[in-house]
């Protein structure tokens, strides 16, 4: 059976229909199951021959960059999918989504490190059409509006002239589309050497995470900031950078309350320390924010 790697639609709604679900959960940086929670996978297949599987959900805690987790939570599905795809019904059309760190929803991180299979039992295959309609057209009604950004800021100046500042309405409109959970990288906010003032050609990029907040009133977000080369991080830099964002775009009318930073030090590199070439240092001192609501 063909294995797809992109859900379609939402399972995670409740219907009027029964769809059960049952979660099998890995080591940190594991995608092959420990004994104890194999064990507990094939009680589940020896109990359940007669189910149906329609969907299946793959997560990673915190640890790690998001690409990394998202390729974890994609290795773990196929881990699991491997040993269940002849031992019961699987739907044709059965879709997977690999959430990787995006959905975590519990403050235990073992918790988070998970599979979660979603199945209907034989007496709902007679609805299983009604069901999974029902979960499409819920996931229909949430679909995000698109919002019509343009790629020009007009800046007014506290003497009332104003100057036109060119942004990045593909960054605006990914931020605006994005799923809770998710993390997007500010490209090119950059600072002057061992401070958190911000240079003058990352202007742009500061409005253009302004004017996305202004478009979309429900948006909150954290902003975390990092930095490469030391382990520690003595100034506390990677705050004091997240924070100079957040003041910005308070000082710029954006209510307080939708907004928080932190900073994570070097302790969440996408490559290890020390860097090895300028690329990878410059990769590592980034500044993120991760939506928090929409």
């Amino acid at each position: 059976m063909k294995f797809f790697a992109t859900l379609l639609f939402s399972f995670t709604v409740s219907c009027v229909f029964a769809q059960e679900q049952v979660s099998f959960f890995f080591e940190s940086n594991k995608f092959v199951l420990q004994k104890q929670e194999l064990l507990k996978l094939n009680k589940w297949l020896n109990v359940n021959e007669t189910v149906k599987v329609v969907g299946v959900h793959g997560f990673c805690d915190e640890e790690g960059s998001v690409g990394y987790n998202d390729t974890l939570a994609k290795k773990r599905i196929d881990y699991v999918f491997n040993i269940i795809k002849s031992k019961v019904k699987i739907r044709e059309d059965f879709k997977t989504r690999n959430f990787g760190e995006l959905h975590t929803s519990s403050p235990i991180q073992a918790e988070n490190r998970k599979v979660t299979l979603y199945y209907i039992l034989p007496k709902d295959f007679a609805n299983e059409e009604k069901i999974i309609a029902k979960k499409q057209e819920v996931a229909l009604e949430k679909i995000k509006p698109k919002i019509k950004f343009s790629d020009v800021y007009v800046f007014e100046n506290p003497d009332g002239s104003t100057v036109n500042i060119k942004i990045d309405t593909v960054f605006m409109k990914k931020v605006s589309l994005a799923n809770v959970g998710e993390k997007l990288k500010l490209e090119s906010m950059n600072f002057f050497v061992d401070t958190f003032a911000i240079m003058p050609q990352s202007r742009s990029v500061m409005f253009e995470l302004l004017t996305v907040m202004q478009s979309c009133p429900d948006l909150k977000i954290q902003i975390q900031g990092h930095i490469c080369c030391v382990k520690k991080d003595v100034r506390d830099l990677s705050t004091q950078r997240a924070k100079a964002i957040c003041k910005f775009l308070e000082y710029n009318g954006i209510e307080k309350n939708r907004m928080t930073f932190i900073g994570f030090g070097s302790s969440k590199p996408l490559y290890a320390l020390p860097e090895k070439t300028e690329g990878e240092r410059e990769a590592n001192r980034r500044v993120e924010i991760e939506i928090m609501a929409n």
